[in-house]
């Protein structure tokens, strides 16, 4: 027996779960995704990853910009689903599509909830400095990541571990368990505990503000911003002649020993005092140039030591 499923999902991490659904045979009715968008220096209208498999699979795509109205909850109810599944789609879900498949609709978020509940839970746990993280499937609610928990995964964060390499594991995981939710909701047997009220966090959307680099902060915050922030947005800071001053990513980084004046360069290796111990910084961007390691970058950017970062 397969479940009739409406997938909803839009960026790069909801994918490998749609692929897995598909995989253990299951009859994905429909996919809602975000409405393509501008995107690239052209500024072309750019479908979203999860729009893309699902044209690839055959599957047919809805992308509505709201779901509040009558219209499209009708539509929605049409597809008679046994269940919704609910991967980083984007758009808040009133109480009728909640409640219009058989089952309800379960979520698989990207954190050990109610830690991190809310739109960046990878990043905001790397940048926290947390050793640990899951990702879980819950039956979805009205409220902001407060549904009842039906299985869980722990995934442990590495010391020098990127918000990227976290993502694709996670994505990875979180698609395995959501099959398993299904295959447990098929048999009747899919229970749900009520999360904790205690020790609930927020991740907040990143704010581009966030992403420069104040290396008058602990070596071990400075650090755990790169990693967190590690492909995108990139965190960063400035350097550079007067006049001529360009914003360098830096997309990974090392702990070290060192000290001085926060934002001095003490050697070349790009190590970097900071308001206690120091960083060093192990891979750097330039505005449209690809990644380098530091003694590439050094070849072609000085940076000399004593060199101030503001």
């Amino acid at each position: 027996m397969s479940l009739r499923i409406v997938f909803m999902g839009t960026p790069e991490f909801a994918v490998p779960t749609l692929v897995e659904i598909l995989a253990a045979g299951h009859d994905v009715v429909a996919v809602y995704t975000q409405p393509p968008r501008p995107a690239g220096r052209g500024m072309d209208e750019r479908k979203s990853p999860v729009h893309l498999q699902a044209e690839q699979s055959g599957i047919p795509v809805f992308t509505p910009t709201s779901l509040k109205g009558a219209t499209e909850q009708e539509v929605f109810r049409s597809h008679n689903a046994d269940v919704g599944v609910v991967v980083a789609y984007g758009l808040i879900l009133p109480k009728p599509i909640l409640e219009a498949p058989a089952y309800g609709c379960l979520n698989l978020h990207a954190s050990a909830l109610p830690r991190w509940r809310g739109a960046a839970p990878i990043q905001r746990a790397i940048m926290a400095g947390d050793t640990e993280t899951a990702v879980m499937v819950m039956r979805m609610d009205e409220g902001l990541d407060t549904g009842p928990i039906c299985l869980a995964e722990r995934v442990p964060i590495g010391s020098n571990t990127t918000a990227g390499e976290l993502h694709d594991e996670l994505a990875r995981v979180g698609a395995s368990l959501m099959v398993r939710a299904l295959a447990a909701l098929e048999r009747g047997s899919l229970d749900a505990t009520p999360q904790p009220d205690t020790g609930v966090t927020y991740a907040a959307k990143i704010d581009k503000a966030e992403a420069r680099i104040d290396f008058s902060r602990p070596a071990a915050q400075v650090h755990n911003l790169i990693r967190g922030l590690s492909p995108y947005p990139g965190a960063w800071f400035e350097a550079g002649p007067a006049g001529r001053r360009e914003r360098i990513k830096v997309l990974r980084s090392e702990l070290v020993e060192g000290s001085g004046a926060p934002g001095t360069i003490l050697d070349d290796k790009l190590t970097v005092a900071c308001g206690e111990g120091a960083v060093r910084l192990v891979l750097l961007q330039r505005a449209g140039r690809k990644p380098m390691p530091a003694d590439e970058f050094l070849r072609g950017f000085e940076l000399a030591p004593g060199t101030q970062l503001g």
